[in-house]
């Protein structure tokens, strides 16, 4: 049986408990063995290296030296990371080898919750198979990114709210590899409503599945 680890904490506006209730349910439908801690010491535990799949759901917060070693190693040993919106891209701004992982960190979100559309960028990949442009309502990250991200989904800013960003094009989803470790990251998911948005609980359902080893 593949195990998961979900780790959730920061800030309480991303509603890290209830995302993770939900993202918990999601990996048991898929035959997951879940396990569910809301404190970064889960990170250091040598377990970790054992698992299929680990979930950060934190944000704003700050990870110890030897979490983030062992978290690391981890992944570039084969364990899987995947994740969404602040909870993974926007989780320890001070952590730089966390981001170098990940391959991407938030910068701003213009204009707050606002309307906007994602763009399908690998329509043939298993992730994002079936699913076609759709609008949002949400936070539209924008993000610095790795260019050595394989990217799967796209927003263009329209400049209504940040002149200077006009037509700019910002990854939404991407997969890669960190070391043996696969690693996916999605930017939508603001609050656990955003669950209910079918496209939007693909993505991450799939992301996740497509990251477990």
């Amino acid at each position: 049986m593949r195990e998961a680890l979900i780790v959730w904490g920061g800030w309480s506006g991303h509603e890290p408990e209830p995302c993770a209730n939900i993202v918990r349910s999601m990996l048991e439908e898929d035959g997951f063995k879940v396990y569910v801690e809301n404190s970064t010491e889960a990170f250091a535990d040598p377990s970790v290296r054992d698992l299929s799949l680990v979930v950060p759901i934190i944000t704003m917060s700050k990870i110890e030296k030897e979490e983030l070693s062992n978290l690391s190693e981890a992944v570039r040993n084969g364990v899987g990371l995947a994740g969404f919106h602040g909870g993974m891209g926007d989780s320890f701004r001070e952590a730089v080898d966390y981001q170098f992982m990940v391959g991407g960190q938030f910068v701003s979100h213009p204009g707050g919750v606002i309307d906007y559309h994602v763009d399908i960028t690998k329509p043939d990949d298993p992730i994002m198979e079936g699913i076609e442009r759709f609008p949002f309502h949400s936070e539209q990250y924008y993000m610095h990114v790795d260019p050595s991200n394989e990217v799967l989904a796209t927003t263009t800013f329209t400049g209504e709210h940040a002149y200077w960003v006009d037509g700019v094009t910002m990854p939404v989803a991407w997969k890669r590899k960190h070391g043996e470790g696969r690693v996916f990251y999605s930017a939508l998911g603001h609050v656990a409503s955003e669950f209910e948005v079918p496209q939007m609980r693909t993505i991450v359902q799939r992301g996740m599945n497509w990251a477990a080893r």
